[in-house]
């Protein structure tokens, strides 16, 4: 299989770079794969595109970002057809999963939450406890009229807000604008919302908040059972079903839990 020139920028821990690769490899789309972490100057490259944030799919100087699979297939040139959930359904899909990251949270012995992530040692569990309620801040943000922004991704707790109190009260203020939101919204909902990745469809954004809380609730799951937790309430189709997850947990290229 012959790269066609196409060149993904990812970094481990970023759910769109991972649901980005296995979608060019599942269509038989080769690319070359540059972890921006990894390797000096790519970041200063993707700067010199345009581009301030992965994953990025690149050929020469033309490029898409990576968050929406849309923009990602008409790039490479792939037909893809699928039936998307409503937005009643994702809304119904997203607070089952804010309950099920609550749960896992508050399960999650102390060690974990300050052990690093796979491939991320400037992250621990209590970041990505910390980073699902900022995707939901960061759809709310945009779905008010404003714009969502990479940096709510970025965001980090620190000090006590690092504790799971304030992790559990931060999880549980998301997910009550969330729910407050749809409860006023659902009957006149915008048509687009404004984000770094471009604007696009309002059921598009919310899809994609949903299946990235999703993922990161897997990997929740996940650190509770490599901790030897049983989750309390395990992952089903109530919360996962129709959301177009990626296929692993973890990124293959690094190493999961170990």
């Amino acid at each position: 299989m012959t790269t066609g020139g196409f060149v993904v920028y990812w970094q481990p821990g970023c759910t769109s770079c991972l649901h980005a690769k296995e979608f060019l490899a599942r269509h038989g789309v080769g690319f070359e794969s540059v972890n921006v972490r990894a390797v000096p100057g790519a970041m200063r490259y993707l700067a010199t595109l345009g581009a301030r944030s992965v994953p990025v799919i690149a050929r020469g100087a033309d490029w898409t970002y990576g968050q929406d699979l849309d923009d990602v297939a008409r790039f490479v040139g792939v037909d893809v057809a699928r039936e998307r959930l409503p937005p009643a359904m994702l809304a119904e899909r997203l607070e089952r999963l804010l309950g099920a990251v609550r749960r896992y949270t508050a399960q999650l012995p102390d060690a974990a939450l300050e052990t690093p992530l796979p491939g991320r040692a400037d992250r621990a569990g209590a970041d990505l406890a910390y980073h699902v309620p900022m995707i939901v801040a960061a759809f709310l943000e945009a779905a008010g009229g404003g714009r969502l922004t990479a940096d709510f991704f970025e965001r980090r707790p620190s000090g006590a807000g690092r504790e799971r109190p304030a992790l559990l009260a931060v999880q549980h203020d998301a997910a009550a604008s969330f729910r407050d939101w749809w409860r006023h919204s659902a009957d006149a909902l915008p048509g687009t919302l404004d984000t770094y990745y471009g604007r696009h469809p309002l059921a598009s954004v919310l899809e994609r908040t949903a299946w990235h809380v999703a993922q990161h609730a897997r990997q929740l799951e996940s650190l509770l059972r490599h901790a030897g937790v049983e989750p309390d309430g395990a992952l089903g189709g109530a919360e996962l079903a129709g959301l177009p997850l990626p296929v692993a947990v973890w990124d293959a290229e690094i190493d999961g839990p170990g």
